[in-house]
């Protein structure tokens, strides 16, 4: 924000702002703090999901963008290109950029729901921080070890609107405070989404058994769904102890949805990526292939057909050697001698 700007906004002079979510399907919590912050200032606010600008749209004196994702970059070039001057943040940007930098306070913690009017879930976390250090994840850089935020009763937003929880804890059970947290939502009768998963590698039995009594679901609050992870196949047997425990509070396997990174390690084989995808095929549990790419690079091919054939469920009757020859020009001999490599 430049100087004048923030001298503008000391004062209290009515401010056209232009906020814009560039990418992620949920909801963004700070353009949502951000835009509650500019309202309370009596500020005249615009959210728009569009990189460039309408033929209708008004100067602006301040222009927000947040980017979550590095893959977006084409989107944030052409928003930069219309808006030379805005204020881009969020871990597609940088890292450890937060609203602090634009003048927000850190005890503002208001949230305006107002510029996403379909969605009528609540959403926040009960915790900040995760007790791993995966070399692939932001968490530990910008959040660092585990902290308790807020309560499951200041994310919910209250009457008229359903109790469903969209939570975006990292590391839930991280939390000190985590059999407090469940206990509301089970005693709150909160249906509850962990958007980010459950670490399974560092799950107890205690915390499997009250996982078990929440109403845990997926996004859309229509499937029972328990989200983690699988990225390293070093991981095999942690891995299927998590689940065995959770199996044993009473979660189903067809319950969890297991993320599995695929392209990080350099020498990764298809065979391996395939072994992960048919050990979790065995035990009911449904894999999503997440495709890893450094900024301004392309996912590879084969990952995205990989990650194509497991979305799209083919996995389930279709050998991917077979799959793939549909995919590819190439001679079958060739490409079994590759999978089988």
């Amino acid at each position: 924000m430049s100087l004048a700007s923030q001298f503008l906004v000391i004062v209290g002079i009515r401010l056209n702002i232009r906020i814009t979510h560039l990418d992620g399907k949920l909801p963004n919590l700070a353009l949502m703090r951000l835009s509650a912050w500019h309202k309370a200032q009596n500020h005249s606010v615009f959210f728009s999901k569009c990189a460039t600008k309408d033929l209708f749209e008004p100067d602006y004196d301040i222009v927000y963008g947040s980017t979550i994702f590095h893959f977006s970059r084409k989107k944030v070039d052409v928003f930069k290109k219309n808006f030379p001057d805005a204020i881009i943040g969020g871990t597609g940007e940088r890292i450890n950029s937060n609203l602090s930098e634009v003048g927000v306070p850190d005890f503002f913690n208001e949230l305006d729901y107002n510029i996403y009017p379909e969605f009528t879930n609540s959403i926040g976390f009960t915790q900040r921080g995760c007790r791993l250090k995966c070399k692939f994840c932001v968490v530990p850089e910008k959040e660092g070890k585990n902290y308790s935020v807020d309560s499951v009763h200041q994310i919910y937003r209250g009457k008229p609107y359903p109790k469903n929880l969209v939570l975006l804890d990292n590391d839930f059970f991280g939390n000190e405070l985590w059999q407090q947290r469940a206990k509301e939502i089970i005693d709150g009768g909160f249906k509850v989404n962990f958007n980010q998963g459950i670490n399974v590698r560092l799950i107890h039995e205690e915390g499997a058994r009250e996982l078990a009594k929440m109403k845990y679901y997926d996004v859309s609050f229509t499937k029972k769904r328990i989200y983690t992870a699988w990225d390293n196949l070093k991981d095999e047997k942690i891995f299927f102890k998590g689940v065995q425990i959770l199996n044993d509070a009473g979660i189903p396997s067809n319950h969890i949805m297991a993320y599995m990174l695929i392209g990080y390690r350099i020498e990764e084989t298809v065979k391996e990526i395939l072994y992960r995808i048919e050990k979790m095929k065995d035990r009911n549990i449904l894999p999503y292939p997440m495709i890893y790419t450094k900024p301004n690079e392309k996912p590879k091919k084969h990952l995205k057909e990989i990650q194509r054939w497991v979305i799209r469920k083919y996995y389930q009757f279709i050998p991917f050697s077979d799959y793939a020859v549909n995919s590819y020009p190439k001679d079958k001999n060739s490409l079994e001698m590759e999978f089988n490599a």
